[in-house]
C-alpha cells in the first residue's frame, strides 16, 4: 500500500471520528436541553397544579381537587396525573384503574423520595424525573412533586396530619414526549447531515491537499528517480513548487543527478581513453609477440643450421661420388653396353640423393619463412612429420632414439601450419637437450584424439624438471640451459601459440626419470582463457 493511501485513510479516519464525535455531542447537548426545557415545564405545571389545589385541599375538597386534576389532562401532551398519599396508596388517577391500588417504597414513584427505606425531607429538581417507555411504543417525562406539610395546613382544625408529619403524599404528572422525540428525530437528521457534508468536504479538502502538496511531488519523484536508476541522466528531475521538504528533496535528487551525469560523462570519456590505449597496447603487444615468435624461429634456425648442414653434405658427397663414376663408365664413343644398367643405377641414385636435398632444403625454407598467421584445415601428423624431419640428423648425433606413435586418420584441424611447427621443433629440441648430459636416451613423439580434441606427447628420459623450476618454465626469458645456449623465449612462445588456438599444455616431469609434454588442441581452434598449467608427476 502506498504511502499516499496510508496517508489518505488515517487522516480520513481522524477526521470521520472527530466528526462522529462532535455530531453526537451536540446531539447529545440538544437532547439534553431540549429535556431541560421540558422538564422545567413540567415541574411548573406540577407547582401549578399544587398551588390551584391548594385551597380546596385545605378544605378538604376531594372532589374539587380531583375534577381540577381531571380538566387538566385533558390538555394535549399530558398522559397521566396520579396522587399518591404517603402511605403508597393512590388516591387518584386519570385512569380510574388505578385508584386505591398500593405500590411499595420501592416503586419508581416512591423511590425518587425514599432511600434506605428513609423518607428524604427534599429532592432536588433532577431526582424527581424520569422517563418511561409507555404500552404504545412512545415515551413519556413522569414529574413526581412531593405534596408537604406546610404549617398552614397541619395547625388547621379540619387536618388530620400532625406537624411532625413532613410530606403528606406525591403528585406525578406524565408528559407525553412524542413531540419531543419528533424534534429529537429532527435534531438528529439535521445533525448526521452536517455530519455527512462535514466528512465528505474535509475529506475532498484532504484528498485535494494531499495530491497537491503530497502525492503529485512524490510522483514526479518516483519517475525521476527511476529515470536516474535506468541511468537516463539527461532529463532534469521536476522540482514541485510549494511543498516543503518534497522540494526541497527534489531539488537535492536534480543536484545528484546532475552531478552523477557529469561523473558518468568524465568516466565514458576516461573509458574511451582506456579503450583507445588498450587497444594501442595489444597492437603492441602483439607486435612484440610477434617478434618474440620471430626470435624464437630465428635462434631455432640457428640450431638447425648446422644439423641441416650435415644433412645436406651427405647426399652431396653422394652425388659428387657417383657423378665421377659416371663420369669414368662414359668413353668417347659413349657408354658402354655392358655397363648401361650400372650407369642406370648411379643416375638413379643421383635422383634420390638430389631429391632429398630439395626435401631437405624445402622444409627449412618453409620453418624460416615468416608469413602472417593464417589458419586453415591442417594435418597434425604432416606437421609433426614434417618438423622432426628437420632435426632428425640432430637426434642421431645427440644418440637418441625417436619413436613415433602415430594414429592415423586423425581429422585436419583448424590451425595455423608455421606456428604449430615451431611448437613442435620447440618441444622435440628442448627433448634431446634434456637427453645431452646422459649422453642420449629415448624420445617419443605420439599423436591422438580424445574427444573433439587432438592431442600431441612429448616424451624423454632426460634429466627432468626440478619443483621449483617447473612453475616457472612458461615465463618469458626464463631457462635453465647454460648461458649462450638459449635465452628461455623457446616454452614462453609455444604456451601463447597454444593459448591462441585455444589449447592447453600439461607438463609431468620426475627430476632423473623424464619430461612429458602433453599439448591439447580443439578442433575447431576456438581460442580459449589461458588455463596451462604445470604438475609433477
Amino acid at each position: 500500500m502506498r504511502l499516499v493511501t496510508k496517508l489518505m485513510i488515517a487522516l480520513t479516519a481522524i477526521v470521520v471520528a472527530v466528526a462522529v464525535f462532535s455530531g453526537l455531542f451536540t446531539f447529545k447537548a440538544e437532547e439534553r436541553q431540549l429535556l431541560g426545557l421540558i422538564s422545567q415545564g413540567a415541574d411548573q405545571l406540577s407547582r401549578s397544579i399544587t398551588s390551584a389545589t391548594w385551597h380546596a385541599m385545605l378544605a378538604d375538597r376531594r372532589n374539587d381537587v380531583y375534577q381540577v386534576m381531571e380538566t387538566i389532562a385533558l390538555k394535549q401532551g399530558i398522559d397521566r396525573i396520579r396522587m399518591f398519599n404517603r402511605d403508597g396508596q393512590v388516591t387518584f388517577s386519570t385512569n380510574p384503574s388505578e385508584v386505591n391500588t398500593r405500590v411499595t417504597k420501592d416503586h419508581e414513584t416512591c423511590s425518587v423520595c425514599h432511600s434506605n427505606s428513609q423518607l428524604l425531607k427534599r429532592r432536588n429538581l433532577g431526582a424527581h424525573q424520569r422517563i418511561v417507555d409507555r404500552a404504545d411504543g412512545g415515551r413519556s417525562l413522569a414529574m413526581v412533586t412531593p405534596i408537604y406539610n406546610e404549617r398552614s395546613c397541619s395547625e388547621a382544625a379540619c387536618h388530620a396530619h400532625p406537624l411532625a408529619t413532613r410530606v403528606l403524599g406525591v403528585l406525578e404528572i406524565d408528559l407525553k414526549l412524542d413531540t419531543a422525540d419528533s424534534e429529537l428525530a429532527s435534531i438528529q437528521k439535521r445533525v448526521l447531515l452536517r455530519v455527512c457534508i462535514e466528512i465528505l468536504l474535509i475529506c475532498l479538502l484532504v484528498y485535494f491537499f494531499v495530491r497537491k502538496f503530497i502525492s503529485n511531488p512524490i510522483h514526479l519523484l518516483i519517475r525521476g528517480a527511476g529515470a536516474i536508476s535506468r541511468m537516463e541522466l539527461a532529463e532534469p528531475i521536476p522540482v514541485p513548487q510549494n511543498s516543503g521538504e518534497i522540494t526541497e528533496l527534489a531539488a537535492s535528487f536534480d543536484d545528484m543527478r546532475e552531478r552523477l551525469r557529469k561523473a558518468l560523462d568524465e568516466i565514458n570519456e576516461f573509458t574511451q581513453k582506456l579503450e583507445s590505449k588498450v587497444e594501442e597496447r595489444t597492437k603492441a603487444l602483439d607486435l612484440a609477440h610477434r617478434k618474440l615468435q620471430q626470435t624464437d624461429r630465428l635462434a631455432s634456425l640457428g640450431q638447425l643450421s648446422a644439423s641441416v648442414a650435415h644433412e645436406i653434405n651427405n647426399p652431396v658427397a653422394g652425388v659428387l661420388n657417383l657423378a665421377m663414376l659416371l663420369q669414368r663408365l662414359l668413353k668417347d664413343e659413349g657408354v658402354p653396353q655392358e655397363r648401361l644398367p650400372d650407369f642406370r643405377k648411379y643416375l638413379g641414385q643421383i635422383v634420390a640423393e638430389t631429391s632429398r636435398v630439395g626435401r631437405i632444403v624445402s622444409d627449412l625454407l618453409a620453418f624460416s619463412r615468416r608469413s602472417s598467421p593464417h589458419r586453415a584445415p591442417t594435418d597434425l601428423n604432416e606437421i609433426v612429420r614434417s618438423t622432426v624431419s628437420l632435426i632428425a640428423h640432430k637426434l642421431k648425433l645427440s644418440n637418441v632414439n625417436l619413436n613415433e606413435d602415430i594414429t592415423h586418420d586423425l581429422p585436419p584441424i583448424s590451425c595455423d601450419k608455421s606456428q604449430l611447427q615451431q611448437v613442435v621443433l620447440n618441444l622435440v629440441m628442448n627433448a634431446a637437450e634434456s637427453m645431452q648430459s646422459k649422453g642420449g636416451g629415448d624420445l617419443e613423439v605420439a599423436t591422438g584424439r580424445s574427444g573433439e580434441n587432438l592431442f600431441l606427447r612429448v616424451t624423454d628420459t632426460g634429466e627432468g624438471i626440478s619443483p621449483e623450476n617447473l612453475r616457472r618454465i612458461f615465463d618469458p626469458f626464463f631457462t635453465t640451459k647454460p648461458e649462450g645456449k638459449g635465452v628461455g623465449l623457446g616454452l614462453a612462445v609455444s604456451y601463447g601459440i597454444v593459448q591462441a588456438h585455444g589449447g592447453d599444455i600439461e607438463v609431468k616431469s620426475k627430476v632423473g626419470e623424464g619430461t612429458a609434454f602433453l599439448l591439447t588442441l580443439p578442433l575447431n581452434g576456438t581460442p580459449q582463457p589461458p588455463n596451462g598449467h604445470a604438475s609433477t608427476g
